[in-house]
C-alpha cells in the first residue's frame, strides 16, 4: 500500500510540473521561488524514514522533498499525515533540523537536513552556460551596457562577469600611444589585437565551466571572422552564445559618449583633451573601414539582440531560453544615459517608535513632520518630470501625500511580510520563536518568516521595479527599509548576502546620480528627530545563545507612542 501512494503521489507531482511548476508551487511555502532560486536552507522541517519523506511542522504547508525527487504532499497542521500514507504520524513540534542525527517525529531519526539552494549562494548553474558578445564600433555604449548587464543578472541570482578585451590588450601593449594601433594594415598590431581577443574568449570560456554561468564579453566583434572565432570558441567549449550589437547614429549620443570614453579610458588619462579627442576620432574611424554589421542572409546561426540608438530600436533573431528572455527584457528598459534617483523610507510610524516590525501603522507625530520637511525639501528643487513612486502602506502614502508630482502606489514596493512575527517587537519575537529569530540571524537574505516573506523574495518581486528605474530619470521611491537595502544594494553593486545590512536610516533623502555603469550616492539628513532602526548581525547566531546574546544589537525603541502627551519621561527600552 505504500508504494502505491508513493506511485500515485510522484506522478501527480510530475504531472503538476509539467502542466506548470510555478503555479503547482503556490502550494509550498518554502517552494515559492524555487522556479528562479536553487539553493536555501529550509528551517522548521522533520520527516519520515519509512518513506524517505521529509515534511512540515509549524503549521506551514510544504511539499515533501528528498535529494530532489518530489514525493508527497503534507498538511500544513504537523500530525495530519494518514497511516497509510505513512507508518507513523507526525508529532507536533517546533522543533527544527538544525544538526545531521536530530531526533524529530515520535523519536525518528532524521539522518540529514533538507536543503536546497538560491542562486544567491551557489555557483549552481540552471540556465547556461551562456556567453554574451558584444559588438559595434567604439563610443557605441558597449561597455557601459555589459557592466549593467552583468549587474542585473548578478542581482536576479544568476552569476555573471565581465571580460573585457581591451584590458588583456594593455597587457600586451603598456604604453598606448597612438591610433594607429587600430588601423588595419598595421599587422604586428592587428596580431597583438587578435591575441587579446582570443585571451579574454578562452578566460571566459574557462570561467563558465568552472565558475559562473553568463560570461559577458566586452569588445568589438567587429568583423564576421571575428564573430566566427567566438562562434567557434564557444562550439569547442559547449556555452551558448549571444551577440549584443550596438548601432548608433545619433550625434548627441555619439558626443556623450565619446565625453565619457576620454574621461575614463585608461588609454588617454594621461593625453591632453584636444588631442585625445582627435586621436579617438581617428580610431573610430579605422574601426568604420573594417565594420561588418550582423547579416543574418551571412550569418544564419547566430542568435542576436540589435540595439539602435540606445533602444529607440530594438531587433531580435533567433534569440531563444529563459536567460536570452531576461536579457532581452532588461537590453528593452535600459537606458545608458546618466539620470537621477531619490529614494526615502516613510518617515517614523508609530510601529518604528514602539520597535514593532511590519504593520501598517500611521506616521508617528515626528513621522509626519518629516513628511513636510521632505515636500518641502522636494518642491523647492522643482525637480523637472517628477514622478513619485509609493508602496501601497499608508505610512509612504502619508510620507509623500505633500510632494507637488503624480504619485503611484505600487504593491512591489511593500515592506516584507513578517508572517506569523507581523506587529512583534525583537523582544517578543525572542521570547515566543527564539529558533526563528536565531535562523533569521544566521541567513538573513534567504531566511523566510513562517506564512511571510524573505529578502529573496523581495528582489523577485522588484524585478519590474528595477526594470522601470533603469529606464525612468528623476524618480523618488518612498518605501521601507528591506525593499529600499535591494534597490540601493542593486546599484550599488553590492553582493547579495550584503543587502540585508545596509543601512537605510530613517528621515534621509538618498540621492543616487548614474553616469555611466558608476553610481554616486548623497545621503541628506533632514532635521527631524526618529528612532534608529538598524539592527547589526549578532555575533553568536546560534539556536541555543542566551537571551542577552539575541538581543544584544536590538535598537532602542520606545514603550509609548505619545511621546509628548505622557507625564513624566517615557520610557526608553534598550537592549545594550
Amino acid at each position: 500500500m505504500p508504494v502505491f501512494w508513493y506511485l500515485k503521489a510522484l506522478s501527480y507531482v510530475t504531472w503538476s510540473s509539467i502542466v506548470s511548476l510555478r503555479k503547482f508551487i503556490l502550494f509550498g511555502g518554502f517552494l515559492a521561488f524555487l522556479s528562479s532560486f536553487s539553493q536555501f536552507s529550509c528551517p522548521g522541517l522533520t520527516g519520515h524514514l519509512y518513506l524517505k519523506i521529509t515534511a512540515c511542522v509549524n503549521n506551514r504547508n510544504y511539499l515533501a522533498v528528498k535529494n530532489w525527487c518530489f514525493l508527497r504532499w503534507f498538511h500544513g497542521d504537523g500530525h495530519s499525515c494518514q497511516e497509510r500514507e505513512a507508518d507513523t504520524k507526525m508529532a507536533p513540534t517546533i522543533r527544527g533540523i538544525c544538526d545531521d542525527n536530530t531526533k524529530d517525529c515520535d523519536d525518528i531519526l532524521v539522518k540529514e537536513r533538507l536543503k536546497l539552494s538560491n542562486k544567491q549562494g551557489s555557483n549552481h548553474k540552471q540556465f547556461g552556460p551562456l556567453m554574451v558578445a558584444f559588438v559595434g564600433i567604439p563610443a557605441r555604449g558597449k561597455t557601459v551596457t555589459a557592466h549593467k548587464l552583468a549587474r542585473y543578472l548578478n542581482w536576479t541570482g544568476e552569476v555573471a562577469k565581465v571580460f573585457t578585451v581591451s584590458e588583456y590588450r594593455r597587457k600586451l601593449v603598456e604604453q598606448y600611444d597612438s591610433h594607429d594601433l587600430f588601423r588595419a594594415d598595421n599587422r604586428e598590431a592587428m596580431e597583438i589585437r587578435k591575441k587579446s581577443s582570443v585571451a579574454a574568449i578562452e578566460d571566459a570560456a574557462l570561467w563558465l565551466k568552472e565558475e559562473g554561468n553568463v560570461a559577458v564579453l566586452d569588445g568589438t566583434n567587429a568583423t564576421r571572422s571575428q564573430r566566427e572565432n567566438v562562434y567557434d570558441y564557444c562550439a569547442k567549449f559547449g556555452c551558448k552564445l549571444l551577440f549584443i550589437e550596438s548601432i548608433c547614429d545619433d550625434d548627441d549620443i555619439l558626443s556623450r559618449n565619446i565625453k565619457e570614453v576620454l574621461q575614463n579610458s585608461p588609454d588617454y588619462k594621461d593625453m591632453a583633451e584636444e588631442k585625445a579627442l582627435d586621436d579617438f576620432h581617428h580610431k573610430i574611424q579605422h574601426y568604420l573601414e573594417q565594420y561588418e554589421p550582423i547579416n543574418p542572409k551571412q550569418e544564419p546561426n547566430l542568435q542576436y539582440i540589435k540595439i539602435m540608438n540606445e533602444g529607440e530600436n530594438v531587433s531580435v533573431r533567433r534569440v531563444t531560453g529563459q536567460l536570452e528572455g531576461r536579457i532581452l527584457a532588461f537590453l528593452s528598459n535600459f537606458k545608458p544615459a546618466s539620470k537621477t534617483l531619490y529614494f526615502s523610507r516613510h518617515g517614523e510610524s508609530e510601529n518604528n517608535v514602539l520597535g514593532r516590525i511590519g504593520g501598517d501603522t500611521n506616521l508617528s507625530p515626528r513621522g509626519r513632520k518629516y513628511a513636510k520637511s521632505l515636500a518641502r525639501h522636494i518642491n523647492e528643487d522643482k525637480i523637472e518630470g517628477l514622478k513619485v513612486w509609493t508602496s501601497e502602506l499608508c505610512r509612504t502614502k502619508q510620507t509623500a501625500e505633500g510632494i507637488h508630482a503624480p504619485a503611484e502606489h505600487i504593491a512591489s514596493l511593500n515592506e516584507l511580510h513578517a508572517g506569523v512575527c507581523e506587529g512583534l517587537t525583537y523582544e517578543e519575537m525572542q521570547e515566543k520563536y527564539p529558533q526563528e529569530f536565531a535562523w533569521r540571524d544566521q541567513d538573513k537574505l534567504r531566511y523566510r518568516y513562517p506564512w511571510g516573506e524573505s529578502y529573496v523574495d523581495i528582489m523577485a518581486r522588484l524585478d519590474p521595479v528595477i526594470l522601470e528605474l533603469e529606464h525612468d530619470d528623476n524618480v523618488l521611491v518612498v518605501s521601507h527599509q528591506a525593499v529600499l537595502r535591494c534597490i540601493l544594494g542593486y546599484f550599488l553593486n553590492k553582493k547579495p548576502d550584503e543587502l540585508p545590512y545596509i543601512n537605510v536610516p530613517l528621515h534621509t533623502l538618498i540621492k543616487i546620480t548614474i553616469e555611466g555603469y558608476n553610481c554616486h550616492m548623497e545621503c541628506t539628513k533632514l532635521n527631524v528627530d526618529c528612532v534608529d532602526t538598524y539592527r547589526k548581525q549578532p555575533k553568536n547566531c546560534s539556536a541555543d545563545r542566551t537571551t542577552d546574546d539575541a538581543l544584544l544589537t536590538v535598537p532602542s525603541h520606545f514603550d509609548s507612542v505619545n511621546l509628548w502627551q505622557m507625564t513624566g519621561q517615557p520610557h526608553l527600552i534598550t537592549q545594550h
